[in-house]
């Protein structure tokens, strides 16, 4: 019996020996990885904040764009004949605020003058969004 006795307990400390041994994670492994996740995050946040800055590019853009349209069909419908040279005004559009420069240049033909507007930023450094149309004048 005593035998007995020996063999299972000597069973019972092989099993607890691996059960120490495959307790958890050593500190290697857990601080490998933490620092995996850590990049991991730091490259979501990068893009999240890349998506936030070019969404208010875009839509500082396409306000532009709507402004230069805007001018361009205000010049076809009303049939207006804009005299050459350079005009600035302000062509804001849903509380952002755009400065609008219109330069109208005489070409060849005397009934064609072509209108290039330009947008830019409030401070006027940055062009956002630049239109070419023609205007004419009937006989």
């Amino acid at each position: 019996m005593r035998r007995a006795r020996r063999r299972g307990a000597g069973r019972c400390d092989a099993t607890m020996r691996r059960a120490r041994v495959a307790r958890g994670f050593t500190l290697i492994e857990v601080l490998i990885a933490m620092t995996i996740a850590a990049v991991a995050l730091m490259a979501a946040i990068r893009a999240t904040g890349s998506l936030a800055v070019n969404g208010a590019d875009l839509r500082n853009r396409t306000l532009a764009q709507w402004s230069a349209e805007n001018r361009l069909a205000q010049i076809r419908i009303s049939s207006e004949w804009p005299n050459p040279g350079r005009r600035q005004y302000d062509c804001s559009q849903a509380s952002v605020v755009l400065l609008c420069r219109e330069d109208v240049i005489q070409t060849p033909n005397p009934l064609f003058r072509r209108v290039e507007v330009s947008v830019f930023d409030e401070h006027g450094s940055f062009r956002l969004a630049r239109l070419v149309g023609f205007s004419t004048r009937l006989p």
